[in-house]
C-alpha cells in the first residue's frame, strides 16, 4: 500500500510540473490570473476538482 501512496505522488509531481516545464511564460501568466481570481471562484473550482478527484480514485478501486 505505501508504495502506491508513492506512485501516486510522484504522478501528482509530474503533472503538475508538466506545464512550467513546457511552457513557463504560459504558466506564468495563468498564476498571475489565478492571484487576481477572488477567494469564492478559487475555492468553487477547488471543490470541483477534490470532488472529481474524489469520484476517479473511488471508481478505479
Amino acid at each position: 500500500m505505501d508504495g502506491q501512496w508513492l506512485k501516486v505522488l510522484g504522478l501528482v509531481l509530474i503533472i503538475e510540473a508538466m506545464l512550467p516545464f513546457i511552457s513557463p511564460k504560459g504558466y506564468r501568466q495563468a498564476m498571475l490570473q489565478m492571484a487576481q481570481t477572488p477567494d469564492k471562484t478559487l475555492r468553487s473550482l477547488a471543490l470541483v476538482a477534490l470532488c472529481v478527484g474524489a469520484a476517479l480514485v473511488y471508481f478505479a478501486r
